[in-house]
């Protein structure tokens, strides 16, 4: 029928294509793990039942509902649709402000209320930081 030669052949291609096939579920299966998504407060709303693991909600701090106490900081998060309230204890980073885009990670504890326990600021691709900034303009 076919020769030692093809049959070798065809032997190795099919011993790469599991091999590619193999390391490709590897991959994606590992970067599911590592892999977080923000939701927002529309999405979480509208969430049947939520469990009690660590999330991202993203979204836009509501103006005027920044309040800071001793050591925590309470404000909302909204998507404009819905909002939720978020408190927080320890330092913000410096692009944190009312009006501003930002993803807060922690735990629900129900659809309104969410303890964060690390804020990210988001900004937009126009971004620079002011010491590059102001390095920049000297020259």
């Amino acid at each position: 029928m076919y020769g030692k030669k093809v049959k070798l052949r065809f032997f190795f291609i099919v011993l790469i294509l599991t091999i590619l096939a193999l390391s490709i579920y590897l991959v994606l299966k590992s970067l599911e793990e590592n892999v977080v998504y923000f939701q927002s407060p529309s999405e979480i709303k509208n969430v049947a039942e939520f469990k009690e693991t660590k999330i991202r909600i993203g979204g836009m701090v509501k103006k005027n509902s920044v309040s800071i106490n001793m050591n925590e900081i309470n404000f909302i998060i909204t998507d404009f649709k819905n909002e939720i309230n978020v408190i927080y204890s320890g330092a913000v980073p410096n692009l944190f402000e009312e009006g501003k885009g930002v993803v807060a990670e922690g735990f629900l504890k129900d659809r309104n209320f969410f303890m964060a326990s690390k804020i990210l600021a988001k900004h937009d691709e126009n971004y620079m930081p002011p010491e590059v900034k102001a390095a920049l303009e000297e020259k």
